[in-house]
């Protein structure tokens, strides 16, 4: 049996992939033509360096301050890309595939899926486990008038998020029944 040496030459190329870990920070697009139709944007992103400094100034003397800060040491990034319109379908699905795509990957998985055909509002949320330890969350809601995209690297749980959101001041997620996971 033959292998063609263009063939074996990939195969040890591709290999070190497969048992690379998969990456929890996601590549976002440049949404810049979508904040342009915006009548509201949010565009945070928060690296190492800022949630250091966020976790400074929280006080550590009460109780869910305290529980905030420990919460802010297993996270490395957070990125928050959220858009509301003044008319439906001011942006394309194609506007989030690309983000889809990477949570298709090997190592992501969806925790759940909310789906309102009536009032057209979607919510994915995903998890990136690794060695039994949760290393990214993602979540995409969309509706026709607004488009909300989150991906936090690092160890946190789903009900940790509203802790986030009142100790950082994050916009608040209310999309169909997600918030009843939160």
């Amino acid at each position: 049996m033959k292998i063609p040496v263009a063939k074996l030459a990939l195969a040890c190329l591709l290999l070190p992939t497969l048992g690379a870990a998969q990456d929890p920070k996601l590549k976002l697009p440049d949404f810049g033509s979508l904040a342009d139709k915006a009548t509201e944007s949010v565009n945070i992103s928060l690296n190492p360096w800022l949630l250091r400094i966020a976790a400074a100034s929280i006080d550590d003397k009460d109780p869910d301050g305290a529980a905030t800060k420990k919460l802010l040491a297993g996270i490395k990034s957070i990125e928050i890309r959220s858009y509301q319109f003044a008319t439906d379908s001011a942006y394309s699905a194609a506007d989030i595939d690309a983000v889809r795509l990477q949570l298709a990957a090997p190592g992501w998985s969806r925790l759940m899926q909310v789906h309102n055909r009536k009032d057209r509002e979607d919510v994915d949320m995903y998890i990136l486990v690794e060695n039994d330890r949760t290393n990214g969350f993602a979540l995409i809601a969309s509706e026709p008038r607004q488009l909300t995209i989150i991906n936090i690297v690092g160890s946190i749980s789903v009900e940790d998020l509203p802790r986030l959101e009142n100790h950082l001041h994050l916009p608040k997620l209310d999309v169909g029944q997600a918030h009843l996971l939160m």
